[in-house]
């Protein structure tokens, strides 16, 4: 990255509008490096670039593409420590985070769509009407432009880039400003793995500046965007000038129903870490518990003395369960949530400030649990996107799935029972586009990402990605060969 912060056409190269910005590590507030930010015209360029690669792409066997999928895997694997050095390095996530999930999970998704490119079906050829054979075609889209969130860089990448190549497109990838280089990294490991110039382009770059000119060019014909609702509300607004296929994966706020039968100790360990998963930072993390009253009590005390053992610290010391968020800003946001929740009557239970001494230097927020807050509260109902749990209590069965229920939100959510009635009940009823059952947080490459609601629309991962990044083309053949057809006489003649 030593020539520049931009990769465009398979080169590094500096960001024209003269703003920079710096990365900065949050666990000590250190720069990790300088990024030039990208102007209009640089995200022109990539786009051009893009699109002029996606032809050749676009026309490559679906075997060629999936031998460079799997090429890419490997360079990525050769590099994985330095990967998860990286990843740890601009976002504070613990380095065991980022070795045993952030990493290989980003490496299997790219094995997985590796396989998946050559399996881009249509419909099998048939003749509905008995005089024309129909085929469906599933092509490309063409180029396709894509904003990143800063709290999974490498694998909020790998999301959006891998569906996008395999199915035969080209992309322009604007990631995180804070966050950029892991996504750098993959651009440059893709051009290593044989995958043509100009087919992955990373453009770094505010939203506002190189957001909105990706969003808004007249030869990106998608744009995929993660992030939080109000900027996929304004998403949308952008990429409707020019009638783009949008896909959106946008804000959570996931429901944590346990149950009178749950086995209780299960769920207090799932609440504990479904919630505290990178901090908190994470769409799906279990931010709001409800639990049957019979084991209201228990769960809160259990809950409360599993995170007094979370152990904060340098994310680079393996044995750091919990490191800072992302940016002093953010942290201050989470603390505000707590402290207005206080105000207004809410109880913290453990934790609820930031913590001092060492970790003083660094973005930390303590894990917090959090009672007696309104089911109508702003802790309640909006995301906060750190290390806090609320929990609250429920009567009735129908009651707790309509609490989970009531939120904007519908990106996942869990249910924890030993009764398989009330499992697929909850399954059923819940409105999230993912429903754990007894579980909070796992995911794979095979299964389908995405929300229900105010979550957004569209599905990362999983063989139903390929819906959000392939146009569906009916062929029609003629097979009579008649000159004059039957349905012609609705225009002229007789029968």
């Amino acid at each position: 990255m030593a020539d520049g912060h931009l990769f465009v056409d398979g080169a590094y190269r500096t960001g024209g509008s003269g703003a920079s910005h710096d990365v900065v590590n949050p666990a000590d507030g250190a720069v990790v490096a300088t990024a030039t930010l990208a102007s209009p015209q640089d995200v022109d360029d990539a786009v051009v670039a893009a699109a002029r690669a996606q032809r050749g792409w676009g026309a490559a066997t679906p075997g060629e593409r999936s031998s460079a999928l799997a090429a890419l895997a490997s360079v990525m694997a050769d590099r994985a420590e330095e990967y998860a050095q990286v990843e740890t390095s601009q976002t504070g996530k613990p380095i065991k985070l980022t070795r045993e999930f952030d990493v290989p999970g980003s490496i299997d998704n790219v094995s997985f769509y590796s396989g998946a490119a050559r399996n881009l079906e249509g419909r099998a050829s048939a003749e509905y009407d008995g005089a024309h054979t129909s085929v469906v075609r599933r092509e490309p889209v063409g180029v396709i432009g894509s904003i990143a969130p800063w709290n999974y860089p490498l694998q909020m990448a790998i999301w959006k880039v891998m569906p996008a190549i395999a199915a035969g497109n080209a992309i322009v990838l604007k990631p995180a400003e804070l966050t950029p280089l892991t996504a750098l990294m993959l651009a440059e490991d893709c051009r290593t793995a044989g995958i043509p110039d100009g087919v992955v382009n990373v453009v770094t770059g505010a939203g506002r500046v190189a957001g909105e000119a990706l969003l808004a060019h007249p030869t990106v014909r998608m744009v995929s965007f993660t992030g939080s609702t109000p900027v996929g509300q304004r998403v949308m607004q952008v990429a409707a000038g020019t009638v783009k296929r949008v896909h959106l994966e946008l804000g959570g706020k996931a429901p944590f129903v346990v149950f009178d039968d749950a086995d209780l100790d299960a769920a207090v360990q799932g609440a504990v870490a479904g919630s505290l998963i990178n901090s908190g930072q994470d769409c799906t993390a279990a931010t709001r518990a409800y639990v049957q009253r019979p084991l209201y009590d228990a769960f809160v005390q259990g809950v409360a003395d599993v995170m007094r053992t979370v152990r904060l610290g340098l994310p680079t010391d393996p044995s750091t369960d919990l490191g800072p968020l992302v940016s002093f800003a953010q942290r201050d946001r989470v603390a505000g949530f707590v402290e207005r929740a206080r105000g207004y009557g809410a109880k913290v239970v453990t934790g609820g400030q930031v913590p001092g001494g060492a970790l003083a230097a660094g973005a930390y927020y303590e894990p917090t649990l959090v009672v007696d807050a309104a089911q109508d509260s702003e802790i309640v109902q909006d995301e906060i996107f750190g290390p806090v749990l609320v929990v609250l209590p429920f009567d009735t069965d129908e009651e707790g799935i309509a609490l989970a229920n009531d939120t904007p939100f519908g990106l996942a959510a869990s249910a924890w029972t030993r009764d398989v009635v009330r499992s697929m009940r909850a399954s059923r009823e819940i409105q999230a586009g993912c429903v754990w059952i007894n579980d909070h947080i796992p995911i794979v490459s095979e299964m389908p990402h995405g929300g229900y609601k105010s979550s957004g629309f569209g599905k990362d991962m999983s063989q139903y990605s390929f819906d959000e990044y392939t146009q569906v083309k009916h062929v029609s053949f003629d097979i009579t060969g008649d000159v004059r057809k039957d349905w012609h006489r609705t225009i002229f003649g007789d029968r």
